[in-house]
């Protein structure tokens, strides 16, 4: 349906919903079309004043597709309006109209508006993520940063997970300030892309040298960079972090591990007692093994391809200079079927110690165990990000140490784009001796970065940094 482009009367909105296939819902088609379209609000208002002289309830969903027509065109006046009868008519409203008003209110001269709405929200409710930011935003661009700052902590104590955009705001628009705590602000933001292995993309990279070169009188220069082997920064001649945990280090996180998360409540939740029991058994008698690979996800590398297939091409390249490999599959991975041929699983149990599990076991209690019981130098392969048992993991130093660990420890198997054979890549996270995370010494940060950001894939670490100094 195309929206009228002016105001129409009562008889022409009533010929307009006679002709429409379906009037018991012209209003909510017509009010989408709307906002699709961007029609003039002074249509939108003559459909609602013709519904309240038909008697026609404006419901809430109506009025809410009127509010995001006038955020969308930054109708101030109308927005205030809006959230005065949704007030009055509905004794709380939802998420999506909060964003909306907070929204539209942020954008607009009466931005203070949107924190006093920001109030009345955590009353009834834990603001969104979209509320903080852009109360954040408005913050930011009437140079309020210390209230800017003050909201984006509360957001973090809420679990709030911040936006990269909401993150290089900051940045862009404390450009040339001269305040040691503003400084300390942003310089904190660096330090959370460190604790939660966060790889800022290009735009973000350049947001962040551009406000280091801006500060007054401090000199820092941004240079782009690729690492050396050895870890050296050829601009700036830093050696960067080594990746290995340290004996004392690996040891901590093993036992954390093996506590938290292993033993830990959410274990067994797909895993029976019985099996884990029967699973330690198995690799204690076979220790300690090269690498453990999470059968059944490799499996899916190629889509078009059989599975067995897939995982057989990963053993043959895994097994090369006889490492020696455990690969966690599935019962149902011994049942001769399409996608499991029952000579292949056997070729490949030459290659590979194999343990079965439940095909409802959760695979990666076993594949954390396996590793961390087999040492130091044991890698292992999934094409899991393992979030969750990060979270589990009790106190932020061993999350550290896990992530740390984690990008030393976890290959990543690609297809090759050059020809039709399966290319093992043997991207060791990181392939180097340095550690791929945020660094400092104070005069020098170094910060590796993406080319966009790739929240789904972020094991995969990136090659590309800056390189920031500050020059005496």
């Amino acid at each position: 349906v195309q929206p009228p482009e002016k105001p129409l009367q009562t008889e022409e909105w009533n010929r307009l919903r006679e002709s429409f296939q379906a009037p018991e819902i012209f209003e909510e088609v017509m009010f989408n079309s709307m906002i699709r379209y961007n029609s003039s609000i002074d249509v939108a208002k003559s459909l609602l004043t013709h519904m309240a002289k038909s008697n026609s309830d404006i419901g809430y969903n109506l009025l809410v597709k009127y509010l995001a027509l006038c955020v969308q065109q930054g109708k101030t006046s109308e927005i205030c309006d809006v959230y005065d009868i949704l007030k009055m008519r509905f004794k709380t409203l939802e998420s999506g109209a909060y964003n909306l008003i907070v929204r539209g209110l942020s954008n607009s001269d009466q931005w203070r508006k949107a924190l006093t709405l920001l109030e009345e929200i955590k009353k009834a409710m834990i603001p969104s993520r979209a509320n903080y930011e852009s109360c954040i935003k408005a913050a930011c661009r009437h140079q309020e940063m210390t209230l800017a700052c003050e909201l984006y902590h509360e957001m973090l104590t809420k679990d709030l997970v911040p936006t990269l955009d909401i993150l290089q705001t900051f940045f862009d628009y404390s450009r040339g300030m001269k305040d040691p705590e503003l400084q300390k602000e942003l310089f904190g933001i660096l330090l959370y892309f460190r604790e939660n292995q966060i790889y800022p993309h290009k735009t973000l990279m350049r947001s962040i040298k551009l406000w280091f070169e801006s500060i007054p009188g401090e000199n820092w220069r941004g240079h782009l960079t690729n690492i050396t082997n050895s870890g050296q920064c050829p601009v700036c001649s830093h050696q960067l972090e080594d990746s290995e945990l340290s004996e004392d280090e690996y040891n901590r996180l093993s036992e954390r591990i093996i506590r938290d998360v292993i033993h830990g409540t959410d274990t067994f939740r797909k895993t029976s007692p019985q099996e884990f029991e029967a699973f330690q058994t198995f690799v204690e008698n076979r220790l300690p093994f090269d690498i453990v690979i999470d059968g059944l996800n490799v499996s899916h590398i190629k889509p078009r391809k059989l599975q067995c297939e897939n995982l057989f091409e990963a053993v043959n390249c895994l097994a090369k200079n006889n490492a020696r490999l455990l690969v966690l599959g599935r019962k149902h991975m011994l049942v001769n079927s399409s996608n499991w041929k029952r000579e292949i699983m056997k070729e490949m149990q030459n290659k590979a110690d194999f343990f079965f599990a439940e095909n409802i076991s959760e695979d990666d209690a076993f594949l954390l165990y396996a590793t961390l019981r087999s040492g130091k130098r044991c890698k292992f392969v999934t094409r899991d990000f393992l979030r969750d048992h990060k979270a589990c993991l009790s106190d932020s130093l061993t999350r550290h140490l896990f992530r740390k660990w984690q990008r030393g420890h976890q290959i990543h198997i690609m297809e090759s784009l050059k020809t039709s054979l399966f290319v093992c890549f043997f991207i060791l996270q990181p392939a180097f001796s340095y550690d791929i995370v945020v660094q400092t010494t104070g005069d020098t940060w170094h910060i590796p970065y993406k080319d966009v950001y790739e929240e789904k894939y972020s094991y995969r670490v990136p090659r590309k940094w800056l390189c920031l100094h500050r020059k005496y």
